[in-house]
C-alpha cells in the first residue's frame, strides 16, 4: 500500500508542498490565501470544501491529476485545468476602474451629472443583479459607464450634491464588487471594496458605511481572512447601531445584513453557539421590519433570514437540520434569483454531507435552471458539481457530467 494512502487531505497538500521547496506563505499567496488558512487545511483543522481551491492548489503544486489530493484514485483522473476562472464582461470593467482620472475635476465641457439619476441607474442594475438569470453578464455590461459617470460626479459637484454623488459611487462599487466576485484578480476585488468604503467614509452616511463594509466583509471572507472579516462587520455594526431609532427601513435592513454576514462567518469557523447568536440578532431585525421590506442591495427581509439559516446549518455541517430548515421554506417569496439559486446550491451540499448524491444532483439542476451564472460562478457550487461528476451513482454519472459541463467544471478523463 502506498502510505500516501494513509494521508489525509492536508498532510497530502504539505507533503506535496514541501517536496517542491514551497513555504506555506509562498503556496497560500498563490492560491490567494492566507498562511493561517493554509496552516489550517494541512493540519486537517478545517476542510477544503472548495472546488476551484482545490484546483488552484493543483495548478500552485503543479499537479496534473487533483487525486494527489484528494487521494481519490479508484475514480477517474481529475485533470487540473490550466488558466483563472473568467467572464468576458472583466476586461471593461477592469478598464473602467483601473484608467481612474487623475485630476480632481471633472474634464471642460462635460454636462453636469444629476446624482439622484446616477442613484436611479444603479438602483435598476441591483434589480436586474437579483432578477437576472444570467445577472453577471448583464450587469457587467453597465458597470463601465456606471464607474465612469460615478466618478465624474464626484469630481463636478460639491457640497450635499457631491455627498450624494460618493454615495452613489460606493454603491456603484459594491456592485462592481457582486459582479466580479471569484472572477476579479484579488488586487481588483481589493481596488473595488476599498473605494467603496472611502467613498462612505467621504460623504459622513453610515448607513452607506455599513454596506461598504458589508462588501468589505465578502472580500475578506471569501480570502480567508475571516478574524478581518468579523471584525470589519461587527465595527460597522457599531457605527450603525446608535442611528437606528426612527431612522429608514433600509438602514436597519443593513445592520440586519451584518449580523448575517458574521453569522456565517463563525459558521464557517465552526462556532456554533456564536453563529446562531448572530443568525438571532439579524432575526429580530427581520421582525421589527414590514413583512414584505426587501432591502435593495443586500435583500435583507424575512426570506433572506431564513435562507441564511440554511447556509448557516450547512456550514456547521448539520445536514440533517440545513435540510429541515429548508423544507419548511417557499423559494418563490424570495425576490433574488441569485440568492433562489444559492439556496438550493447550499440544501445540495446539505444532501452531499449526508452521503445522498441522488438528491443533491436533482436540486442543483434546479439550482442551474433558476440562476445559471449564479451556480456556474460561485466556488460551492462549482465544487458540489465536480463531485457529483466524480462520485455520483453510475446510472446517473451522464448527468452529472451533464451538469458540469453546463457549469465549465472540467470533466475530461
Amino acid at each position: 500500500m502506498d502510505p500516501s494512502d494513509e494521508l489525509h487531505v492536508g498532510e497530502r497538500i504539505r507533503m506535496l508542498r514541501e517536496s517542491r521547496g514551497l513555504s506555506r506563505a509562498a503556496l497560500a499567496q498563490m492560491c490567494g490565501r492566507s498562511p493561517e488558512w493554509l496552516k489550517k487545511i494541512e493540519s486537517g483543522e478545517r476542510e477544503l470544501r472548495s472546488h476551484t481551491l482545490l484546483v488552484r492548489l493543483g495548478a500552485a503544486l503543479q499537479l496534473s491529476d487533483l487525486t494527489a489530493i484528494t487521494g481519490n484514485t479508484d475514480g477517474p483522473a481529475q485533470p487540473v485545468p490550466t488558466g483563472r476562472l473568467s467572464h468576458p464582461g472583466l476586461p471593461d470593467v477592469w478598464a473602467a476602474v483601473m484608467n481612474r482620472p487623475m485630476s480632481l475635476s471633472a474634464p471642460a465641457g462635460q454636462r453636469p451629472i444629476d446624482p439622484a439619476v446616477l442613484q436611479g441607474r444603479i438602483d435598476q442594475s441591483w434589480t436586474l443583479w437579483h432578477s437576472s438569470k444570467h445577472n453577471r453578464s448583464e450587469v457587467s455590461a453597465l458597470l463601465p459607464d456606471l464607474i465612469r459617470d460615478g466618478e465624474a460626479a464626484v469630481r463636478s459637484l460639491d457640497r450635499e450634491q457631491r455627498r450624494a454623488a460618493l454615495v452613489a459611487l460606493s454603491d456603484i462599487y459594491r456592485l462592481t464588487g457582486q459582479a466580479t466576485a471569484y472572477v476579479a484578480p484579488a488586487e481588483l476585488a481589493w481596488v473595488v471594496a476599498d473605494r467603496a468604503l472611502t467613498a462612505a467614509q467621504e460623504a459622513d452616511r453610515p448607513d452607506a458605511i455599513a454596506a461598504a463594509a458589508w462588501n468589505m466583509g465578502n472580500i475578506l471572507r471569501e480570502t480567508a481572512y475571516a478574524d478581518e472579516a468579523l471584525r470589519v462587520v461587527t465595527e460597522a455594526s457599531e457605527l450603525i447601531r446608535p442611528h437606528l431609532d426612527g431612522a429608514p427601513d433600509d438602514w436597519r435592513g443593513v445592520y440586519g445584513a451584518l449580523q448575517l454576514h458574521a453569522a456565517v462567518t463563525v459558521a464557517r469557523d465552526g462556532r456554533e453557539g456564536d453563529a446562531w447568536r448572530y443568525w438571532d440578532k439579524g432575526d429580530q431585525v427581520a421582525k421589527s421590519l414590514p413583512a414584505s421590506y426587501v432591502h435593495p442591495s443586500t435583500v435583507f427581509g424575512r426570506a433572506n433570514v431564513d435562507f441564511h439559516a440554511v447556509s448557516v446549518a450547512t456550514d456547521l455541517r448539520k445536514s440533517a437540520r440545513a435540510i429541515g430548515l429548508a423544507d419548511d421554506i417557499d423559494p418563490d417569496v424570495m425576490p433574488s434569483v441569485e440568492r433562489k439559486a444559492r439556496l438550493w446550491v447550499e440544501v445540495a451540499r446539505g444532501h452531499l454531507q449526508r452521503g445522498d448524491r441522488t438528491a443533491a444532483l436533482m436540486v442543483m439542476k434546479m439550482a442551474y435552471e433558476i440562476g445559471a451564472e449564479t451556480v456556474a460562478y460561485t466556488p460551492s457550487a462549482r465544487s458540489v458539481a465536480a463531485d457529483l461528476w466524480r462520485r455520483a451513482p453510475r446510472a446517473m454519472r451522464a448527468e452529472a457530467g451533464r451538469l458540469a459541463e453546463s457549469i465549465g467544471v472540467p470533466t475530461a478523463v
